[in-house]
């Protein structure tokens, strides 16, 4: 058999064209060394497929089947951990690293200031007592409807501010009765005020109105019950003192002990321990208080304590919840180191409720 022409064997040069030659590497890449005298051809540039030199090219490196070449990689799949709520100064905190997640010395400066205004208000005054709680329930219902706005809440403000006046008259002249009178009249107000507005909307504003309404002036309403009787003052200074016990019994049990979160999707920084210092600290403050000074026996201040530590936990849990729901940090920023009056309200709120009912039964009047 006759071997073919060497203008059609692979790998030779055809009549009138350059033989081809071995690359830089000596590994016959197909490609044609430039010409000193002419420097670099056209053929040295890589146009097109390499002709067949006996080697066998390296497969292409395939891309994953959901990226394409011009989308980037990305860097993390992992999603970014949920916010943790750094401003509940709750009784089972432990701020990272075991130190305070917050301005402690204003934080501090502003609850002696609280403090003072209203064992003040209640030492000299009882009526102004019922005013500075009046007041801070006016803020704090400005502060909670503003705050449901992020959640496309419209509590209707106006029938909602009247309604808290009435509601503190009426507990501190109608006693239990006024206080339920004027709350279910300003329930009947925030839904009649509502209609105006339209369909679009209207349960869910009307719902978080009414909201408003159970969460702060009614609960508030039991504080102005308290003071009512002959030793109201003491029932008061009893209810006052006992929370903050649990406040600062806890945020320090936290600080040095917390290993254990008590509810780790709603305030990651609680802890058992913390709660355990919470109960502790509202039964050694209790005690003396109800057996001196409201002569109730020794062991309803240990009851009674317990109870409180229960309630305040309970309340820093519940705002926290609204605020994770929400999306938000606080509930405002009037209280520096605080941030809103409804985040130092949350815990006394729902004990007021519990020591109206508690001291009723221990240390009847």
């Amino acid at each position: 058999m006759t071997p073919p022409p060497a203008a059609d064997r692979p790998g030779s040069a055809g009549p009138g064209t350059e033989p081809l030659r071995l690359g830089a590497r000596g590994t016959g890449s197909g490609r044609v060394a430039p010409s000193p005298e002419t420097g670099p051809r056209r053929s040295d540039r890589d146009t097109g497929p390499v002709p067949f030199t006996g080697e066998r090219p390296l497969p292409p490196t395939p891309f994953p089947p959901t990226l394409r070449p011009s989308e980037p990689v990305p860097v993390s799949s992992t999603p970014p951990p949920p916010h943790e709520d750094e401003t509940d100064l709750p009784t089972t905190e432990r701020p990272a690293g075991g130190r305070a997640g917050r301005n402690l010395g204003a934080a501090i400066g502003v609850g002696l200031s609280l403090g003072a205004v209203i064992v003040a208000s209640l030492l000299v005054w009882r009526p102004a007592f019922v005013g500075v709680v009046t007041a801070a329930v006016i803020v704090g219902v400005i502060e909670l409807t503003r705050a449901l706005r992020a959640g496309r809440f419209q509590a209707p403000l106006i029938p909602l501010l009247v309604g808290s006046l009435a509601m503190m008259g009426l507990a501190w002249t109608r006693g239990a009765t006024g206080l339920v009178v004027g709350f279910l009249l300003t329930v009947l107000a925030v839904v009649l005020w509502r209609l105006a507005d339209g369909p679009a909307g209207y349960l869910k504003d009307a719902s978080a109105g009414v909201l408003v309404a159970m969460y702060v002036p009614l609960l508030a309403g039991f504080a102005v019950l308290l003071l009512v009787p002959d030793d109201g003052v003491g029932r008061v200074l009893a209810f006052i003192a006992t929370v903050v016990a649990s406040d600062v019994g806890g945020y320090a049990a936290g600080v040095l002990f917390g290993k254990h979160p008590m509810a780790p999707s709603i305030s990651p920084k609680k802890s058992w321990e913390g709660f355990a210092g919470s109960v502790t600290a509202c039964m050694i403050v209790a005690t003396p208080i109800l057996a001196l000074g409201l002569d109730a026996p020794w062991w309803a201040g240990m009851v009674y304590g317990a109870a409180i530590a229960v309630s305040a936990t309970i309340g820093d849990l519940g705002e926290s919840l609204i605020k994770r729901d929400l999306g938000i940090k606080d509930m405002g920023n009037l209280l520096p180191g605080h941030g809103g009056l409804m985040d130092r309200l949350d815990s006394l709120l729902p004990s007021a409720a519990l020591a109206y009912l508690l001291l009723s039964l221990l240390a009847p009047v």
